[in-house]
């Protein structure tokens, strides 16, 4: 099959190449846009990342040239108009889990590196400052993490955070099995909580999960990480509560607005996202690119499970991993 790629990075192009065999495969650096689909005119598929815009012109210009498939590199699929491809005919798969492990790892290192100032004090040594002024952090141990979904991630996450000797309070409509955690409400998470990290994906009912309302019902001093997806994260009122201290920390692998800012060198560029910019003066705020999934064995997962999905459109087979319109 004819698949263009788009968003594609040298792991990308590593990793996919490596586990295809049978299907032709254009690796494509932009990102899917309106601007930039007429690069998929002659493909059967289209390969998205997470942000890649796959609105409804978007997909109704690749219908019109004939993509027929759309495989997504990413278990969130909110970025991609499902009614209109169900209404021309596009199936869509995702990679629903990988490397779950490493993300909740990624998590938790926020959490380690912001509790004990990592950050300051790695820049502090480097420079011969040996003194230990403002990097007190706190205990771990003893302390109450609240975690809010414990699908594969959230629940690896739990049981890293109760190997810390920590409670742990958890919220999510359909409880998994076997975790040592007690699931409760959402008012009595953030209540109770001394940290909290979200792991749920984005739909209406979650975006702003996190809001004026939802920080004011949290403790004071209250940690909060996101790894999952930036739109959870109202991030003009997560700095708000910053500047009150209401919010002690705030550990970031995700953005609301990180379309067109991450996943691309921008050292020699002036920000012009104010919000964004406001956010890295914070000294308790930690920023990742959204990288907590990239490790070798999650790259090798999706790579391995994109090209499963293409050979089963391919084939007219069922695709276990295809997502529909409701």
């Amino acid at each position: 099959m004819r698949c263009c790629v788009f968003s594609t990075k040298p792991y990308d192009e590593r990793f996919l190449s490596e586990a295809s065999a049978n299907h032709a495969l254009t690796f494509l650096e932009p990102r899917l846009t309106i601007e930039t689909a007429a690069l998929a005119d002659g493909f059967d598929a289209a390969c998205l990342f997470v942000n890649d815009e796959a609105s409804a012109d978007v997909i109704e210009r690749l219908a019109s040239m004939g993509v027929r498939f759309i495989v997504l590199r990413s278990a969130g699929f909110n970025n991609v108009d499902l009614d209109v491809c169900k209404q021309h005919g596009i199936r869509v798969a995702r990679v629903p889990a990988y490397s779950p492990q490493g993300v909740a790892e990624h998590a938790v290192g926020l959490m380690l590196a912001l509790n004990r100032r990592l950050p300051k004090a790695y820049n502090r040594v480097r420079e011969g400052n040996f003194a230990l002024d403002g990097l007190l952090g706190f205990q771990m141990h003893g302390k109450t993490a609240g975690v809010v979904g414990t699908g594969l991630i959230g629940a690896a996450c739990c049981r890293i955070l109760r190997g810390f000797g920590m409670t742990v309070l958890a919220h999510d409509p359909n409880p998994a099995d076997g975790l040592d955690v007690e699931y409760v409400e959402l008012d009595q998470l953030w209540a109770e909580s001394d940290v909290i990290t979200l792991h749920v994906p984005l739909f209406d009912a979650t975006y702003h999960l996190v809001n004026d309302d939802t920080l004011g019902r949290m403790k004071d001093g209250v940690m909060l990480i996101n790894t999952s997806r930036g739109g959870l994260v109202d991030t003009r009122a997560v700095i708000a509560a910053l500047k009150s201290q209401k919010l002690g920390a705030l550990g970031l692998d995700v953005y609301e607005e990180e379309d067109g800012l991450f996943f691309s060198d921008r050292s020699g560029d002036i920000l012009g996202d104010d919000t964004f910019a406001r956010l890295l003066t914070f000294p308790n705020v930690l920023i990742t690119g959204h990288q907590a999934f990239f490790t070798r064995e999650a790259l090798t997962e999706i790579a391995q499970t994109t090209i499963d999905n293409l050979t089963r459109f391919e084939a007219g087979a069922e695709a276990p991993n295809e997502v529909r319109a409701d």
